[in-house]
């Protein structure tokens, strides 16, 4: 089974972690979004979609980062805790996998191009309003995931953690890479990320996030080059 995969991107990191984590033999497919390698020809036969992650098992294919996930879980029998049998529980999972895609995904994703890939990559400086609007937003997310999804439990779902935190903590983290640090102030999202941090183990959770939390580093050998595959999120980012 081989996974297409950049750990720069979110759902990537759910994935890989998730996989690892389980001890799920995969080949590890390393493909750079920032250098368009999503759009080569070998990848299309993977993925139409063009996005990673991507699954291919034998004949088989698969895009979409919760769909893989789910796939893994039941063709591995992965730990029940991760999507459980129990109706509300993974209800409880369902309800934020719906919710996070144009939520906390959204805002956290906006936050590290607006601080940090349009103006150290591009050097386009970026409105203050923009970055203003950008941070409400995305601090309306995490409260929403403070009081709405975790409340006062350990974990999204309850006592354990689930596929719902390991989704959540990827989105979560993914300002933090630009310099921002989301957890200050929270010590209820603080203190939730240490224990999903300890679920998954240290070691397995810093090397998925190695990428992301070094980016303010490689951004600086970026080349403006890549300008043009940039423009369409650009575009959307100053609407």
């Amino acid at each position: 089974m081989e996974l297409y995969l950049d750990l720069f991107s979110q759902p990537c990191r759910s994935v890989y972690m998730f996989a690892k984590k389980n001890n799920i033999p995969f080949e590890f497919k390393q493909l750079s979004l920032l250098d368009g390698e999503q759009y080569g020809e070998e990848f299309g036969k993977i993925s139409l979609i063009r996005k990673v992650p991507a699954l291919r098992d034998g004949d088989f294919c698969l895009a979409e980062s919760i769909a893989i996930l789910l796939y893994l879980a039941e063709k591995f029998k992965t730990p029940d805790f991760w999507y459980p049998d129990d109706l509300q529980q993974r209800a409880r999972i369902n309800e934020y996998l719906s919710w996070q895609h144009m939520a906390i995904r959204m805002h956290g994703s906006k936050m590290f191009w607006l601080r940090l890939l349009i103006p150290k990559v591009l050097g386009v400086d970026v409105p203050q309003d923009k970055l203003d609007a950008a941070l409400e937003d995305l601090n309306s997310s995490l409260k929403l995931i403070e009081e709405k999804f975790i409340q006062d439990r350990p974990f999204i779902a309850g006592e354990h953690v689930s596929l719902a935190d390991l989704v959540a903590i990827v989105e979560v983290m993914q300002p933090v890479g630009s310099g921002l640090d989301v957890f200050e102030g929270r010590p209820r999202l603080s203190a939730w990320r240490d224990r999903v941090q300890e679920a998954i183990g240290k070691e397995l959770f810093d090397d998925a996030h190695q990428a992301i939390l070094g980016a303010q580093e490689s951004v600086k050998q970026m080349s403006t080059s890549k300008i043009h595959l940039f423009k369409p999120k650009i575009q959307k980012l100053f609407m």
